[in-house]
C-alpha cells in the first residue's frame, strides 16, 4: 500500500509462470480447434444444402451475436441442468473454441469467395477435380488473403482467455488477481498482467507477419 513493490512479483514468479503457461496453452488449443471448426463450417456452407447452411448460420450468428462471457456461463453453470458437467478448463477451452469457430468460419467463407471464379474454371479445364482445385488452387490463394484477418482474430482470442478466470481456470489473470487480492499490490500485478498480454499480442503479430512473408509467393 505504501508504494510500488517489485518483490510481490519476484516472490510469486513460479505461480505467475504457471499461469502464463496455462494461458498460452488454452489459447493455442482453442485457436487450433476453433480454426478447424471454422474451416469445416465454411466448407459445409460451400457444398451442403440449404437446410444445413441454415443450421450453420444459426450457430454463427448465435456465437457472434452474444458475449463470450455469457456463452461460458451457459456452458459451465447451465450445462449441469442438461446433464453436462464439465471441469473449468474443459468448459473454458470448449467455449473459446466454439466462439472462435464462428468467427473463423466467416474468415474462411470470405476467403473462399475472394478467389476469382476464373481460376477454378481454369483448373477444371486442366482436368482437376473439384477437391483438387480446392486444395491446389483455392486454398493457397485463400490463405494469402485471409492471413491478416486470422492474425487479428488470434490476437483477440489471446485476450479473451482472461475471461476464463471467472470460472476459476488457473490462467494468468486468475493467478495475478489472486496475488493482488492477497497482497493488495494491485498496481504491480495489473502492470505485469498488461505486459504479459502485450507480449502475447506482439508474438502473435510477429508470427502473422512471418507467415504472410512465407506464403506471399502464392500471390502470383
Amino acid at each position: 500500500m505504501s508504494g510500488f513493490d517489485p518483490a510481490v512479483i519476484t516472490h510469486n514468479l513460479p505461480e505467475i509462470g504457471s499461469g502464463l503457461v496455462m494461458t498460452i496453452g488454452t489459447w493455442a488449443v482453442s485457436l487450433a480447434i476453433g480454426a478447424l471448426i471454422g474451416f469445416v463450417v465454411a466448407l459445409m456452407q460451400q457444398f451442403c444444402g440449404r437446410g444445413v447452411r441454415a443450421v450453420l448460420r444459426i450457430y454463427i450468428e448465435l456465437f457472434r451475436g452474444t458475449p463470450f462471457l455469457v456463452q461460458l456461463f451457459l456452458l459451465y453453470y447451465g450445462g449441469p441442468a442438461f446433464g453436462l458437467t464439465l471441469l473449468p478448463l474443459v468448459a473454458g477451452v470448449a467455449s473459446l473454441s466454439l466462439y472462435a469457430g464462428a468467427y473463423f468460419s466467416e474468415v474462411f467463407r470470405s476467403g473462399f469467395s475472394s478467389v476469382p471464379r476464373g481460376h477454378l474454371e481454369a483448373a477444371s479445364c486442366l482436368g482437376l477435380t473439384r477437391w483438387q482445385a480446392i486444395r491446389r488452387v483455392q486454398l493457397p490463394q485463400m490463405l494469402v488473403l485471409i492471413l491478416p484477418a486470422m492474425t487479428n482474430l488470434a490476437i483477440v482470442l489471446s485476450k479473451e482467455t482472461a475471461v476464463l478466470s471467472i470460472v476459476t481456470v488457473p490462467e494468468l489473470t486468475f493467478v495475478l488477481t489472486g496475488i493482488g487480492s492477497a497482497t493488495f499490490a494491485f498496481v504491480e500485478t495489473l502492470l505485469v498482467l498488461s505486459l504479459c498480454y502485450l507480449l502475447l499480442v506482439e508474438l502473435a503479430s510477429s508470427a502473422g507477419r512471418w507467415a504472410e512473408r512465407r506464403v506471399g509467393r502464392f500471390i502470383a
